[in-house]
């Protein structure tokens, strides 16, 4: 891998807590557990469609149940973002996945919350929260979810989105939930266009209105829903290895990342899921300038993009951009 891409400063929007447990992390709870037995059942890099993909993520969920085990995955993705020299995160996780050993989801997200606050000011890596309600959720639990968005307000909890599978499970219990994050001024990004088409992102769009989409890349089979996107700065998180590994393309050249940067749409660069796609975000920096001739300047323009749709505050923001323009020196 080349080192420049190393060195790059980044911004990252959109990764899964519960997609990125590393080897490292696992031994430290569970020290008998093998590297075969990791590559096996936590890297999804077999996977032949999304689902395959979510089963890897319940396995790492085993381990993300009890105080101890949280702060140990919070630690974890930091570690993994010193080494990616992510200057700032956006972590999205489900509170509701990790009720099974007795906390509840309102200690779940406040010892998140803490760890992560504690490891940024030592770090100096800004991270927000998004906290995710899943698609085959109800009404009650993603109302619930938003409520515990409300309870963390004004602290590094910052938005709300919806995961999982796209295909199996209509919008229709989540359409009161994403109302109550707009009325109460909650940002919004939603998954869709991964698993389905171009159809999928605009009913996201007309029946959840967020501001963001998670993944997206299908909307180029619509031109018209192209425009819409273009005319409302809807802004795309982006997951190249992860949408090779859950067969949304079969090769590289097909993604449309290159066609939506040179087309001026709103797009960040995203693992997705580190462990699960076996990535990090030093590797799709290489890839974007191994396959699409990226280089400084581009990543740069991107980077400030995916800022300034961040759900960071306007300090925040201004501040990572000037950082941003200042280690890039162009």
């Amino acid at each position: 891998m080349n080192s420049i891409y190393n060195n790059l400063t980044k911004v990252e929007l959109h990764v899964h807590l519960d997609c990125c447990l590393s080897y490292n992390a696992l031994k430290r709870m569970n020290s008998e557990i093998s590297l075969e037995t990791f590559q096996k059942e936590f890297i999804g890099t077999s996977c032949s469609c999304l689902k395959d993909y979510i089963k890897c993520a319940d396995r790492a969920l085993e381990y993300m149940q009890t105080k101890e085990q949280l702060e140990i995955v919070v630690e974890d993705l930091f570690d993994q973002f010193k080494k990616d020299n992510v200057i700032y995160a956006e972590v999205r996780f489900a509170p509701l996945l990790h009720l099974n050993k007795g906390l509840s989801p309102m200690e779940v997200v406040k010892i998140i919350s803490d760890k992560t606050n504690e490891i940024s000011n030592i770090s100096g890596i800004e991270v927000n929260l998004i906290l995710c309600t899943l698609r085959h959720y109800s009404k009650n639990q993603s109302i619930e979810t938003v409520n515990l968005i409300k309870d963390f307000s004004g602290d590094n909890v910052v938005g709300f989105d919806i995961a999982a599978d796209e295909a199996g499970f209509p919008l229709d219990n989540h359409i009161e939930a994403f109302k109550l994050a707009k009325d109460s001024n909650i940002h919004c990004t939603a998954h869709a266009g991964e698993a389905l088409g171009a159809s999928s992102v605009s009913e996201t769009l007309n029946k959840l209105k967020p501001s963001r989409i998670g993944h997206g890349v299908r909307s180029v089979e619509n031109k018209s829903l192209l425009k819409e996107l273009k005319a409302n700065n809807i802004h795309l998180e982006l997951c190249l290895t992860s949408n090779m590994v859950t067969k949304v393309y079969e090769n590289l050249k097909d993604h449309p990342v290159d066609f939506l940067y040179k087309n001026d749409f709103s797009i960040s660069i995203n693992t997705d899921g580190r462990t699960i796609s076996d990535t990090n975000l030093n590797n799709e920096y290489d890839i974007l300038g191994t396959h699409f001739d990226w280089v400084k300047s581009n990543f740069l323009k991107v980077n400030i993009k995916s800022m300034e749709a961040s759900f960071a505050s306007i300090n925040t923001k201004e501040k990572i951009i000037s950082l941003l323009k200042s280690t890039y020196n162009l």
